[in-house]
């Protein structure tokens, strides 16, 4: 298994995801019913709030007053009822706002794994005292913007399994496992991890920890931004400033466990500065997940954005 989806990626029509649709989680169980939010005292100023979907909960910290349990609590209800696993993880440098919903489950990545072939490769040519070249930046532009697998391929045999976990052990990401013989999509990750690929890339690392420079994180963020169209579906849902939206997301059906459905995003720009991962497997379809993912990514921007221009 090496590629995940179509040659450039683009999403499958409607009457093909029905067809596609035979390959269902068994097992996948509704969320638990919904209970109400607790808060309790946090550390210094911020407070933290819960709130149950299923077996789990929706955890959620802030120096906002009054934005943590809204936040859990409406996360909580956009995942009740749905079917399938989903997991979430979620920061606001502005509010010092962070939430987390199964965050260390893992997944298999699909084509989100490519943001951090993308950031192994910027390392690794960064160790050598190099830019990229012309074809790297060829595959690079096409793997991002376009989700072309056979890119994704070609730089993953580039940069070797050394250079992909030696990115990940540099950017802290020690629950993500590289797919084996080349089954990139099939690399394990999970919502925390993945989180923090997205701060490496909109924070200074500067010093003796430096993973990117400013300008390979620019370069990352600028190709996220030139998703093409019809990809950018997922956490930008709801995004009150299109211009600001960075994103990537990977879908991927299976024999077990359904369609995998995630997106991962960052959020930059015009006083906004935050990012969203929302991973999920089990779903009966790729729409199915893609409304999942969605449903959660809308209340978090509305929450957001209510509570930062309301003071």
């Amino acid at each position: 298994m090496r590629g995940t989806q179509g040659k450039h990626g683009s999403r499958i029509s409607k009457r093909a995801r029905r067809g596609l649709a035979a390959v269902l989680a068994a097992g996948a169980v509704a969320a638990g019913s919904l209970i109400a939010v607790f808060g309790t005292a946090g550390p210094a100023s911020a407070s933290t709030a819960t709130a149950p979907v299923g077996g789990s909960k929706v955890v959620c910290t802030s120096e906002k007053p009054g934005l943590a349990p809204e936040l859990s609590r409406d996360i909580a209800r956009a995942l009740h009822g749905r079917k399938g696993t989903p997991a979430l993880a979620f920061y606001d440098r502005r509010t010092k706002t962070t939430c987390d919903f199964k965050s260390g489950l893992s997944f298999d990545s699909a084509s989100v794994v490519k943001v951090t072939v993308l950031g192994a490769l910027l390392r690794q040519a960064e160790e050598a005292h190099r830019k990229l070249t012309p074809q790297e930046a060829r595959w690079t532009t096409a793997m991002i913007t376009k989700s072309d697998n056979d890119a994704t391929s070609a730089l993953w045999r580039e940069i070797g399994p050394t250079g992909i976990k030696h990115f990940l052990a540099l950017a802290g990401m020690r629950h993500t496992v590289p797919g084996a013989d080349g089954a990139w999509g099939l690399t394990q990750i999970t919502a925390g991890d993945q989180l923090k690929l997205m701060r490496l890339l909109t924070e200074g690392n500067a010093g003796k920890h430096a993973v990117l420079t400013p300008a390979a994180r620019a370069y990352a963020l600028d190709l996220m931004k030139r998703v093409v169209p019809d990809q950018r579906w997922g956490v930008p849902a709801g995004a009150p400033a299109p211009e600001s939206v960075r994103v990537k997301n990977g879908w991927l059906p299976r024999a077990t466990n359904g369609w995998r459905v995630h997106s991962v995003g960052a959020f930059t720009g015009g006083g906004r500065d935050y990012g969203m991962v929302v991973l999920s497997h089990g779903n009966r379809t790729m729409d199915y997940g893609v409304d999942t993912v969605e449903a959660a990514a809308r209340v978090i921007h509305r929450d957001l954005n209510a509570a930062v221009s309301g003071g």
